[in-house]
């Protein structure tokens, strides 16, 4: 039984698809107009184990995800320069040049932490003509209205708009409290703040890279517009699941709701997953304030970007996680343990068929009940080194355990290899090893680092000395 906290109901509820083993699966993707930060990976790594989740309890899941490549601004009051485009002019180049490098830099991203592709990628701009469809069906139910710079939605006409926002929210909120709360502010010529764009017009005189006509005037679609289509073209109203970051809460996915509301009577998605911020000590990570670290800056600190996998792993997605150099070190550390647990079990397999003992099942029992109680990662992986320090159990249910897990965890546990050790790195560790036993740890400890600095780490353990790549 799956159980997932809904921000639709703001509870924990029994997960139950629309249709018997399927599942629809939309994740909010990236605006691609600069590299991805690692505070934004966090949230697709949590996407990544929820749809492994659903997998590993025998669910098929069809995933869409987007790619915004034109209409986020850069303020949330639909004022500013398009994203994009002001990366064009920035970088010399045209926003479509643009956005396809980000999109394939987002991609090299996800892959190096082994987070599973969608199904379906679709780009914003494919599919302009669905978004004038969908505003001219709010047109023709009298919800949108005309301003100098564009086609707003008036929220006033829907009962229930702002169905996920929090309770404190919603009790006859001032304006100036949505100001604070929503990071929106006021346009002239706007019913209500909450109001949002469906169509920007281009400002005269000016000539966008990206604008296209529409029934309303030469221009570009709203932001919140382009999610309702991408999704609903894909999955349809409703589907099973709709997964981004938190700060898309009051907002974003709020205007994607009264949009499907307004135009077809229907909720967008029966479940609304968000996962929280990656905080630095100074706040949370964001590229418009300048504060943010990409993977490549943890790759080239010599991080393994799986040990950034696993350091996400330590906090439940619905919390709060505070990054630091020394907590990544810390997860490194964990994962690199785990891989030589992984190669020492694996070499103990016995050739004979495995038959399961009954504290190995309670394990794997146990395993998905976490997993399955709202995504409970971190109580999973350490009930994972519980049962890799369990001696009640073989190495091969060990081995056979952890790539059960690993379905998972995806930290490519099955695909790991003994590296091969140059036999001067060994000859060095076998003289240290000498010392050790002697008791000149001074010698040990030289040795030690003059095998550190060629490249390779020791870790000593009851068995021996362990050699492997730094």
């Amino acid at each position: 039984m799956l159980k997932f906290f809904n921000n639709l109901t703001h509870k924990l509820q029994i997960f139950k698809p629309l249709k018997d083993k399927k599942v629809g699966l939309y994740t909010c993707g990236p605006t691609v107009y600069s590299y991805a930060h690692i505070g934004n990976l966090r949230t697709y790594i949590f996407e990544d184990v929820l749809k492994r989740v659903l997998r590993y309890n025998n669910y098929k899941v069809k995933h869409v995800m987007n790619i915004t490549d034109v209409g986020h601004l850069t303020s949330q009051a639909d004022s500013g320069e398009d994203k994009i485009e002001l990366a064009a002019k920035k970088e010399g180049q045209n926003a479509w040049q643009i956005a396809k490098f980000y999109t394939e830099a987002f991609k090299k991203d996800i892959q190096a932490l082994n987070i599973l592709e969608p199904d379906i990628w679709v780009k914003a701009t494919d599919t302009i003509k669905d978004q004038i469809k969908l505003i001219q069906i709010l047109e023709k139910k009298g919800y949108i209205y005309r301003i100098t710079d564009g086609i707003y939605f008036d929220t006033s006409k829907l009962k229930n708009y702002g169905r996920l926002w929090p309770k404190k929210l919603k009790k006859k909120i001032k304006e100036i409290d949505l100001e604070k709360y929503a990071r929106i502010e006021k346009i002239e010529g706007k019913k209500n703040l909450t109001d949002f764009a469906l169509w920007k017009f281009t400002p005269l005189g000016v000539k966008r890279q990206m604008e296209w006509d529409s029934p309303w005037g030469r221009g570009f679609p709203g932001w919140h517009t382009e999610c309702v289509v991408m999704a609903s073209k894909f999955l349809g109203i409703p589907f099973d699941i709709h997964c981004g970051g938190i700060d898309h809460i009051l907002i974003h996915h709020t205007n994607e709701i009264a949009q499907a509301e307004a135009a077809y009577g229907k909720i967008l998605a029966n479940y609304w997953l968000h996962g929280e911020f990656l905080i630095l000590d100074k706040g949370k990570m964001s590229k418009s304030e300048g504060n943010f670290i990409t993977l490549n800056d943890l790759i080239a600190k010599n991080f393994n970007p799986l040990a950034y996998r696993y350091f996400c792993f330590t906090t439940h997605y619905r919390q709060k996680l505070t990054f630091s150099w020394e907590g990544l070190a810390a997860a490194q550390a964990a994962l690199n343990r785990l891989y030589e647990k992984v190669k020492e079990f694996k070499k103990q397999v016995s050739k004979t068929q495995l038959n399961l003992g009954q504290k190995a099942k309670k394990y794997q029992k146990k395993f998905n009940y976490f997993i399955s109680e709202d995504l409970k990662i971190p109580q999973a992986l350490a009930l994972m080194w519980q049962m890799i320090k369990d001696k009640n159990i073989s190495a091969s249910e060990k081995y056979y355990l952890l790539l059960d897990f690993d379905k998972v965890l995806g930290l490519k546990l099955a695909e790991l290899k003994e590296e091969k050790i140059p036999s001067k790195i060994l000859k060095l560790v076998n003289e240290r090893e000498m010392y050790r036993q002697q008791k000149n740890y001074q010698k040990a400890d030289e040795l030690r680092e003059k095998i550190k600095n060629l490249g390779y780490l020791i870790e000593d353990t009851p068995s021996g000395p362990v050699v492997r790549k730094r």
